[in-house]
């Protein structure tokens, strides 16, 4: 036994000598195969970093799997609405209603808060409202303080432990109080938890107390924006419990329709309108956003899965090139396979030293893939916005010998069952036996690779083309020149004041008091309107607290009626509707201005009914992923300011700004932003999916054409004593280049007629989720043919090049 298992070692130690030697002797076809396969393996890992981390959102939670969020569903009047948050009342009446249910909780986000403790104030920590039981169904663990009663008090709160340490330093926070947005709340420290995850669908920094919260109380269930989650019972099934809720909601909010609207809930839907809730797995909700108002701005499952198809063909390509390049140099190995053949070498002894040579290449691929991961992370997570760490561990070494083994036999074994099969005979005269099979598998190779590569280049042209048409689309506003101070409402009565001192200045155009924004952060409203009548043709719309400068300011245009006006006592009372409004209230343009719309629960009463005194032409105010939904203007100047500047003195405009801001000592910062750059990280995603989409697909084609490079190679050693013999007959460099790169060229031609038809159905399954999109035109296919075509020709004749070239006396002297 000790004999047999010395006899292996020593086969193993010869087999990895020879390997390492041939390794040296062909540094050109050893350098490709390393560079190509440390490419695919990087890529590929890199790609799978990304897509583990997207998937592992919300799983931190241990009883994430019995989690669900409880969201609003309706449509009416013809219009859809999704929104993750529900009404104050929905946890309770879940939880007493169905026993399928364990336990419910709310969380209602109220943003980025000034806080101050002592003498200092502390901007732009996240703070939501959160019922006493929140860490029952979060895993939320305290560092410091009881988990159970830490908010069961009002003006209760719970900190991070990285807001802590901010606050108070080195002291104890349990018993020390801060001021929330000045001094009109005051709450308690009870707790201190450590850091969400960065893959939670929520981060939130302070935990106030909901019993302390006076909108938590209400009864409501025409409105709300508590984000409500359920802990289910283990083997609940989520579709039937969802299928309950119609029960409740007749129950329930019924009698509120029937008293706000003055219709059953019967009536109200006999009109076409339907309303309810949905239920969604709190691991779906990063993925799988299905509302319009997100916590955080969600992943998109689409992007994983291109990513994670890109990972997988990636590799591909690269083995694929191992094996290509492989077989490339057969003929160099044909002769030490007949001799090693004729001294009494097996079939399987050559095998296992094929495998080895190619488990040697692999494992150096898999080194040199290690330095490429560890540099390119960081420019990946500046690309994708994500703090993925590489590092050696034993699962991850686990993993890496896995994948190499994976690639080695996969890759290595097509070739070393290729190069053991020639016959001794044969090959020591110097000739290589023809495989028709082989070459239609190559050929298949380059057909697949080259596929890949012009369905990844047009899929990145598309996304460019639709980035630029987001840039370039009229959007019913200018975003242009565009400055927002987004805290002025700190300055309380004086904001008009600060607002009229700098109209004042030359390098300002105008300048508006609202907090609503058509891009990037912004107040949020939701109304209930039907026209003056027509009770039974209801429909949820945005609503804007603008003033008279607002539409003009933004460079908005009315399609009738007129504008808001200060000198009309009236306008307090009066509303502007969008045309997407006029449309779904069942108006026109002619007979619109005068009629009174009828607001559900209005901040002024029960229901109060507005004048209508114009309508303004339709904005995009939400992405451009979505249609333009109602939308209705009411003359209430609240919450920051908004200016348009001239901005050929950029610098002094905003020093001037921030003097005259400090001089009315608010404590707080002088912050601005511009709306175009608001408007810009809307579509960030699909901004970091286009750079993205650019690098793999340039890596790919790099790859591809390592394999095609190799191809070449095969053929110019196949046809050498040919090229040999066309010289000699007056054949031009022009003439044998030809003939070596034409039938790769056809290769690669098919490669593009299959992509075509594949490469327009994703981009247009992708495209069809922007409600405005462009066309793709056929241009974009011939562009990437050419770009494939130049590639593979500037690819084909490096080495056609040189086996054109080469002395036909060196190939013909054995003949």
């Amino acid at each position: 036994m000790w004999a047999l298992i010395h006899k292996n070692k020593l086969m193993i130690k010869n087999h990895l000598k020879i390997a390492w030697r041939n390794l040296l002797k062909n540094k050109v076809f050893s350098s490709i195969n390393i560079l190509g396969l440390s490419l695919g393996i990087s890529v590929c890992f890199v790609i799978i970093l990304y897509v583990k981390d997207e998937l592992s959102y919300d799983k931190y939670n241990t009883k994430a799997d019995l989690i669900a969020r409880i969201q609003f569903k309706a449509n009416l009047n013809g219009g859809d609405i999704s929104e993750a948050s529900v009404m104050a009342p929905v946890a309770q009446a879940v939880k007493r209603e169905f026993p399928e249910v364990e336990d419910a909780t709310r969380i209602q986000f109220m943003g980025p808060a000034k806080i101050t403790y002592g003498v200092k104030t502390f901007k732009n920590d996240q703070f939501a409202f959160a019922d006493a039981n929140f860490a029952n169904v979060f895993t939320l663990p305290l560092s410091l303080g009881d988990t159970k009663t830490a908010l069961s008090q009002p003006h209760s709160v719970i900190l991070s432990k990285a807001v802590a340490e901010k606050y108070f330093g080195n002291e104890d926070p349990i018993g020390k109080t801060i001021a929330v947005n000045g001094n009109a709340d005051i709450y308690k420290v009870t707790g201190v938890f450590n850091q969400l995850p960065a893959n939670s669908h929520f981060h939130i920094d302070l935990f106030g107390s909901m019993a302390g919260w006076q909108p938590a109380q209400s009864d409501s269930w025409m409105s709300g924006a508590f984000f409500t989650y359920l802990l289910l019972k283990p083997g609940t099934n989520i579709l039937a419990l969802q299928n309950k809720f119609p029960d409740m909601v007749k129950k329930y909010m019924g009698p509120q329709i029937q008293r706000d609207m003055g219709l059953s809930l019967d009536q109200f839907r006999t009109k076409g309108n339907k309303l309810g809730f949905i239920l969604q797995p709190l691991t779906a909700i990063h993925l799988h956003p299905n509302a319009t108002n997100e916590l955080e701005p969600a992943g998109n499952a689409s992007y994983v899965y291109i990513f994670g198809v890109i990972a997988i063909f990636v590799l591909v390509i690269a083995s694929m090139n191992f094996i290509n390049l492989s077989t490339a140099s057969a003929s160099k190995r044909a002769k030490e396979v007949g001799v090693r053949k004729v001294i009494g070498s097996g079939r399987s002894q050559l095998i296992k030293q094929f495998l080895m040579e190619s488990t040697l290449l692999v494992f150096i691929a898999l080194i040199l893939s290690q330095g490429i991961i560890y540099l390119s992370l960081p420019t990946f997570n500046a690309i994708t916005g994500k703090s993925l760490a590489f590092g050696f561990s034993l699962s991850v070494i686990a993993q890496m010998i896995f994948i190499g083994l994976l690639i080695s036999l996969g890759a290595g074994i097509y070739p070393a069952f290729f190069l053991s099969s020639f016959k001794p005979i044969t090959v020591l005269k110097g000739k290589l036996p023809a495989n028709t099979g082989s070459l239609s598998l190559r050929s298949s190779m380059v057909v697949f690779q080259f596929f890949i590569s012009v369905t990844l280049i047009i899929g990145t042209i598309v996304v460019y083309q639709q980035m630029r048409f987001i840039q370039s689309v009229k959007l019913g506003y200018n975003k242009e020149q565009v400055l927002i101070i987004p805290n002025s409402y700190v300055l309380g009565k004086n904001e008009k004041v600060f607002k009229d001192i700098m109209a004042k200045d030359p390098r300002i155009i105008s300048g508006t008091i609202s907090g609503y924004k058509p891009a990037g952060p912004t107040n949020n409203s939701n109304a209930l309107v039907f026209a003056q009548g027509h009770n039974n043709a209801t429909l949820r719309a945005v609503g804007y607290h603008v003033d008279e400068a607002y539409i003009p300011t933004l460079g908005m245009r009315m399609a009738a009626g007129r504008n808001f006006s200060i000198g009309m006592a009236t306008d307090s009372s009066a509303i502007i509707l969008n045309e997407a409004a006029l449309t779904s209230l069942g108006l026109t343009l002619n007979n619109a201005v005068g009629k009174y719309v009828q607001q559900v629960n209005s901040e002024k009463g029960q229901n109060f009914a507005y004048h209508v005194i114009g309508v303004v032409k339709n904005f995009n105010f939400q992405s451009l992923h979505e249609p333009i939904s109602p939308l209705i203007m009411t003359l209430k100047p609240e919450g920051g300011l908004i200016f348009k500047i001239r901005t050929a003195d950029l610098s002094g405009l905003i020093a001037s700004m921030k003097k005259e801001w400090l001089n009315f000592n608010t404590d707080e910062p002088f912050t601005f932003s511009f709306l175009d750059d608001l408007y810009n990280k809307t579509y960030a995603a699909e901004q970091k999916t286009s750079m993205l989409l650019n690098i793999f697909a340039i890596l790919t084609v790099i790859v591809a054409c390592l394999g095609l490079f190799g191809l070449v190679t095969y053929s110019a050693e196949q046809r050498v004593k040919e090229i040999g013999v066309r010289k000699v007959l007056g054949a031009s460099v022009l003439q044998i280049t030809n003939m070596l790169s034409a039938d790769f060229l056809k290769l690669v031609f098919l490669a593009c007629i299959i992509a075509f038809p594949v490469s327009w159905w994703a981009t247009n399954k992708w495209l069809q989720s922007f409600a405005y999109r462009i066309a793709i035109h056929w241009w974009v296919f011939a562009f990437a043919a050419v770009i494939a075509m130049l590639i593979a020709i500037v690819t084909l004749s490096f080495q056609a090049i040189k086996a054109a070239m080469a002395n036909p006396v060196e190939s013909l002297r054995s003949e």
